[in-house]
């Protein structure tokens, strides 16, 4: 309970927006192409896999499937473990399991221990370093916090055009069981990572005599328990339609780089040119995050980040409904392009519009819940959009499936927080990120002053003895009276 107590972001302590900040945005970035491209780079060894346990595709595709559901369905979990011991000993812990799972899988012998070490532990591990390094970005960035964002989001292509390649490598050079044991020691950076995150302090100041007993007394208080999982964000009309528009939006949203490699090679391409797509995708994604974070911290757009999600979110749905008219390469190129900028900027904005919308105390409880509903909807997308196509044998019809679900969840998130953003700022109990930001700044701005004024007395008293005579004679009088 110690981590827990100082990890809470203790109230009157500013986001510094720098300085030990920016190790914690590193972390962040690693973390997050871990948690990403890990479950698509492990895919590689999947012909290996085949080989060796004598199975089909299907089976070796749970390996990831099992790996995406723990990141997101273990998203309560993650929350009331950061509430109880804080997040840098969840993290580290995580990276233990990451690295653990990987290095256990590299002796299977069968396909189960697989599902059950990569699938299971290595996915635990990586969840439980996702969501507290997100909750720990949160607290170190106010004002740059899109910026951060941005920068932390593009860890994933990064990663993911890292990870494949080597991939492999490890697996032409050492077997599919080198390459598991090697990329588990690489999961061990999980842990530096989790170091990295530092509980900010409140600043030490030179405290009376009688404020310190004061505080001393407070601490021996018994002090209420802290909820490990705040189910009061439900309440907020604000996050019930975000946790709705994100689950529709999921259905569809991994599904287009999924098929986008087998569109084109049913269109007649070699396997070299279509996989040439997703190099493609991911490079413009690279750049489309860390921009999208600039443009959503500019003082005429942040205070509107939500519209501006929903419409990147119109933006990914529109350009799957077009790229599912593509019927040669150069069509595909454009679509990649088109739709790595707007995937970019959604994974730019989704996790910066629920910290504006539920504000860095609920964060860590709020995540938890929105990871376990969009875990379903993980799990359902990409199968559903895969019985389509046994189905139709078209492309056409599973971009056009995924582009529908994409707009839905672009028109609900609008025109929820329009029809409902009148209400919400009448509603007093209703706790707005700004209001909060703004409290807390008048009270760092009133301790500033009380420090000022301080030293300022001292030096007046030194100056003019005559004048701090008559200071005291009116102040006795003052009290005497």
């Amino acid at each position: 309970m110690g981590g827990a107590v100082v990890d809470d972001g203790p109230t009157g302590v500013k986001a510094p927006d720098g300085g030990w900040g920016w190790a914690v945005l590193v972390g962040c970035f690693i973390i997050t192409g871990f948690s990403y491209a890990f479950p698509k780079a492990v895919s590689v060894f999947f012909k290996e896999l085949i080989r060796e346990f004598d199975i089909g595709y299907s089976d070796t595709a749970w390996i990831s499937s099992i790996l995406l559901a723990m990141l997101y369905g273990t998203g309560p979990l993650c929350s009331v473990l950061v509430n109880k011991f804080g997040c840098r000993p969840v993290m580290m812990v995580g990276g233990l399991f990451a690295s653990l799972g990987m290095i256990l899988a590299s002796f299977a012998t069968s396909i189960i221990h697989i599902y059950l070490c990569t699938g299971v532990i290595t996915g635990l591990g990586l969840a439980l370093n996702f969501q507290p390094s997100l909750i720990m970005l949160n607290r170190y960035f106010s004002e740059k916090r899109p910026l951060a964002n941005g920068l932390a989001a593009a860890g994933s292509p990064v990663a993911l055009c890292c990870l494949s390649p080597l991939g492999q490598v490890l697996q032409y050079l050492y077997g599919w069981r080198g390459g598991f044991l090697i990329l588990g020691g690489m999961l061990l950076n999980c842990c530096a990572c989790g170091a990295l995150m530092r509980p900010l302090v409140p600043p030490k100041k030179p405290q009376d005599l009688e404020q310190s007993s004061l505080a001393a007394e407070e601490e021996k208080k018994p002090q209420p328990k802290k909820k490990l999982l705040d189910f009061s964000v439900f309440k907020d009309r604000g996050f019930v339609i975000y946790t709705v528009a994100a689950s529709i939006m999921v259905l569809g949203l991994f599904v287009p780089p999924v098929f986008v490699v087998n569109y084109a090679k049913g269109l007649g391409y070699e396997d070299t040119k279509s996989a040439l797509l997703l190099t493609i995708l991911g490079f413009v994604d690279m750049f489309a995050r860390p921009a999208s974070g600039l443009i959503a911290g500019l003082k005429c757009v942040r205070p509107r980040s939500v519209y501006l999600f929903s419409f990147a979110m119109l933006f990914n749905g529109c350009t799957d409904l077009i790229g599912s008219q593509a019927s040669d390469y150069g069509g595909l190129v454009v679509f990649c392009i088109f739709f790595g900028i707007s995937y970019g900027m959604v994974g730019a904005l989704q996790f910066e519009v629920l910290m504006a919308i539920v504000g860095t105390e609920k964060f860590s409880s709020a995540i938890g819940l929105v990871l376990l509903m969009e875990a379903i909807a993980v799990l359902v997308g990409p199968p559903g959009a895969g019985r389509l196509l046994d189905v139709t044998h078209q492309y056409m019809y599973v971009f056009l499936l995924a582009g529908c679900e994409v707009t839905i969840s672009a028109i609900v998130i609008a025109l929820g927080n329009f029809l409902c953003i009148n209400k919400k700022q009448e509603d007093p109990e209703a706790k707005m990120e700004m209001a909060v930001a703004a409290s807390e700044k008048e009270v760092l701005s009133c301790q500033e002053k009380e420090d000022e004024e301080e030293p300022k007395g001292k030096e007046n008293g030194k100056l003019s003895a005559a004048k701090g005579g008559e200071e005291s004679i009116e102040d006795s009088t003052e009290t005497s009276l």
